[in-house]
């Protein structure tokens, strides 16, 4: 299993920057392929952020791009998402995201999320 927990979400204005982190654990952490980052808005489907994979490659939504860096400390197992030039769109409840392939099969893990408000 692996458990996730997030830290570091709040309010930030307009334009100004937060980390939010993710800490991974459990008995199979050495399996995840790769982490990263949705978010989900009030109303609105939870969507993809960015993505890491053990190696260091990232991916990221085109409406973060340029603005938002992923980053990972495998010997923390934790992985970091600095978000520049916030906007009021960003706000929403960010989850942290596992893919762990102990097996065959690859299985999502999911974090309880952190609440990132943007506003004035």
């Amino acid at each position: 299993q692996v458990q996730l927990v997030e830290s570091g979400g709040g309010l930030v204005q307009p334009g100004g920057s937060l980390r939010v982190s993710c800490a991974a654990s459990g008995s199979i952490i050495s399996s995840i392929a790769a982490m990263g980052w949705y978010r989900q808005a009030p109303g609105k489907q939870r969507e993809f952020v960015a993505t890491i994979t053990r190696n260091g490659g990232t991916v990221y939504a085109d409406s973060v791009l340029g603005r938002f860096t992923i980053s990972r400390d495998n010997a923390k197992s934790t992985v970091y998402l600095q978000m520049n030039s916030l906007k009021p769109e960003d706000a929403a409840v960010y989850y942290c995201n596992a893919k762990a392939s102990p097996g065959v099969i690859t299985v999502d893990y999911w974090g309880q999320g952190t609440q990132v408000t943007v506003s004035s």
